[in-house]
């Protein structure tokens, strides 16, 4: 996820450039372009100062939920540079422990999907956003279901991409093979280094034994019920080469969202919206701008 950042960023620095101006202690600017800058700021929210990065001034505020240890930066590089800021009030934010909003260390209590959906409402309501869309890829996709299932009433319409309602045993396989971060190559694990320095490993396989708890001890149920109770209209994007999240998982939430509308890209991977990102922009604006 992070990984997937810093090759795009790579190939796109001059769009993110430190401005020299600072408007507020805990505000700055990271693009010169007024037009389109990117602000990082922080909010505190249930004894959390939670980083975001802002762009754009439209009447449709989206919240951009990110994947397991990413960031809103980290994760959603494309997005952030090429949604239209004149149609979309665009946040990109840290779950806690995650990314800059560091205190405190990440934890996985069973509970850790519905305490990121009260921390990301909480949120944009500290913004001034009483109602809004999300665009949720993998974990922040389940926190995005959590909350939709849980504050309906707050939510405009929802994306959500690479996400799954349960996790199998055959999930867990996949991700135990994954555990030890000295079998991943450096372009994959460099990023996730630097942001996370040498407690990289344990914050891994600390997120592996939260999803294990949860197989074990609630039957892997993520957010079944709360899948049920979302009323938003929900676009779910899912990718016939996804390595990480099989198709029956987009399926479960096609079948179980009332009204949603399942997009599959053949050869879309987990990390869709970069590689397609022109194709995933587009497909997200004309869903989120079309009238209910």
């Amino acid at each position: 996820m992070a990984a997937s950042m810093a090759r795009y960023i790579a190939k796109n620095n001059t769009k993110f450039i430190k401005c020299l101006s600072v408007q507020k202690p805990h505000v700055r600017c990271l693009s010169s372009k007024n037009e389109s800058a990117l602000i990082s700021a922080k909010e505190e929210v249930n004894g959390v100062n939670f980083h975001y990065v802002r762009r754009g001034a439209g009447e449709h505020p989206i919240l951009l939920m990110p994947g397991a240890l990413g960031s809103g930066s980290s994760d959603f590089g494309p997005q952030l540079e090429k949604l239209d800021g004149s149609l979309f009030t665009i946040i990109a934010w840290d779950p806690r422990g995650y990314g800059k909003s560091i205190p405190p260390a990440r934890d996985f209590p069973l509970d850790f999907f519905h305490r990121d959906a009260s921390d990301a409402t909480g949120l944009m309501n500290k913004l001034g956003f009483k109602k809004f869309s999300m665009l949720g890829w993998s974990d922040g996709g389940i926190t995005a279901l959590v909350l939709a299932g849980t504050f309906p009433d707050v939510v405009r319409k929802m994306v959500v991409w690479g996400s799954n309602a349960t996790v199998t045993e055959k999930d867990m396989k996949m991700y135990d093979a994954t555990r030890d971060i000295k079998n991943w190559s450096e372009r994959m694990k460099g990023p996730m280094l630097a942001m996370y320095g040498e407690g990289f490993q344990k914050l891994w396989s600390d997120w592996i034994d939260g999803f294990d708890r949860l197989l074990r001890e609630k039957g892997g149920d993520l957010c079944l019920s709360e899948t049920d109770k979302v009323r938003c209209p929900t676009l779910i994007i899912h990718g016939q080469k996804d390595a990480m999240v099989g198709q029956e998982h987009a399926d479960y939430l096609h079948s179980h969202i009332n009204g949603s509308k399942l997009v599959l890209l053949p050869d879309g991977k987990h990390n869709l919206h970069f590689k397609y990102a022109t194709e995933f922009n587009q497909m997200v604006t004309e869903f989120l701008t079309e009238k209910s």
